[in-house]
């Protein structure tokens, strides 16, 4: 019996996709990021903050799915080793090696550094932490994210595969298949999120960043559920149209409430009931996003494993050559949407020319960003050659 899930791989590849453009837009919106050009574009927030909703959720519940499905050729031993080496190592690597040129740019951007990458690479390390100071994890705060919930959520997994989370999983697989009822799952989310944004705003330090943290981890556990039980997906598939419907309207409305009344973080009706319709709005394109999956992405192709493979190295590469092309492009006379299509174009050939040529082909590069060592057979062919 296939176990692969060819919509997932699917899934994860064109998400990565996303947060690749998303990141490449951040340079344009009227957020904050490290860089930004001189004009900024409504346009470019729009789109940053529709897919910023359920970008990193969708991720989030991916790895949930991911485990279940690792879970099944594997002890609770052997699965924390794994995350270990697939994502505590590449974390690390990446903190060391791949984020401080996105650290010295900044600084030397905003004049706060006068010198070359080699004299500021051991400021890095004694400035302080970030923003302050230098030291910073920057997107790959994600790995240590997951790496920290695969840990916690082991024993609940586990016991999840026992007789009696088995009966749990069947209880929720039947409420699942209710009309409806499996959007009342963004409820807990939308609860962390009322009792804990107002004080926790969502730096992605780890510790001290509760809302993230436990809205995360909710995400990842229901990720699990999802690859629990069959009804669950199926549930999924046979409201998918629903769930697109919803989220266009929640989206519509969330847009009119942030355009004309956005409130400010804190402990009010207006800002709980705004934080609500969001987290709400964004289960609902969660849901639609696994639902049209399930339906439409179940096949593979040469394209699906090679994309698949990479990635894990294309994440942990993507964002630090986004910002050594965009510090140079956002200098240029040109208009916003020539500068977009020059960044993100000239980073996404860059990505993934480096992961190919310097990533993919050696066991020791692939160790360093998580990857599995190469089929022996590869190893064999590459030897004989």
């Amino acid at each position: 019996m296939r176990t692969r899930r060819y919509d997932v791989d699917w899934l994860r590849a064109l998400a990565m996709l996303v947060v690749f453009y998303f990141h490449s837009a951040h340079f344009f919106d009227e957020d904050w990021w490290h860089l930004k050009n001189s004009e900024l574009s409504f346009g470019m927030t729009v789109f940053a903050t529709f897919v910023g909703a359920w970008i990193m959720p969708l991720f989030f519940m991916l790895s949930g799915i991911a485990t279940r499905l690792s879970l099944d050729v594997r002890t609770g031993g052997r699965y924390a080793v794994e995350r270990f080496r697939r994502l505590f190592i590449p974390f690390a690597f990446g903190t060391l090696v791949i984020v401080p040129p996105q650290v010295y740019l900044e600084r030397v951007k905003n004049a706060q550094f006068h010198g070359s990458y080699l004299q500021f690479y051991p400021h890095f390390f004694t400035a302080g932490t970030y923003p302050t100071g230098n030291l910073s994890w920057h997107h790959l705060w994600f790995l240590i994210y997951l790496f920290v919930f695969s840990l916690l959520a082991l024993p609940l997994f586990l016991h999840l595969r026992k007789e009696a989370g088995q009966r749990l999983v069947s209880r929720v697989a039947v409420l699942c298949e209710r009309p409806g009822a499996i959007f009342l799952f963004a409820l807990p989310v939308a609860a962390i999120e009322v009792a804990l944004r107002p004080r926790f705003a969502g730096l992605q330090t780890l510790w001290g960043d509760w809302a993230n943290f436990l809205s995360y981890l909710t995400l990842f556990v229901y990720g699990y559920f999802l690859a629990s039980d069959a009804r669950i997906g199926q549930a999924l598939e046979r409201q998918r149209n629903l769930a697109l419907a919803a989220g266009i309207c929640a989206t519509g409305l969330v847009a009119f409430i942030l355009i004309t009344y956005s409130p400010e973080r804190g402990y009010t009706a207006e800002y709980a009931l705004t934080t609500v319709l969001l987290r709400f709005t964004s289960w609902f394109w969660l849901l639609a996003i696994f639902g049209f999956a399930r339906r439409y992405l179940d096949f593979t192709n040469r394209a699906r494993h090679y994309a698949n493979e990479a990635v894990l190295p294309f994440y942990v590469l993507h964002q630090t050559v986004i910002i050594i092309i965009g510090y140079y492009v956002i200098q240029w006379q040109l208009g916003v949407a020539s500068k977009f299509l020059i960044i993100s174009s000239a980073a996404f050939v860059a990505t993934l020319v480096t992961y190919d040529l310097f990533v993919r082909r050696t066991n020791a590069t692939r160790f360093l960003f998580g990857m599995r060592p190469k089929p022996k057979r590869e190893q064999t062919a590459a030897g004989a050659g």
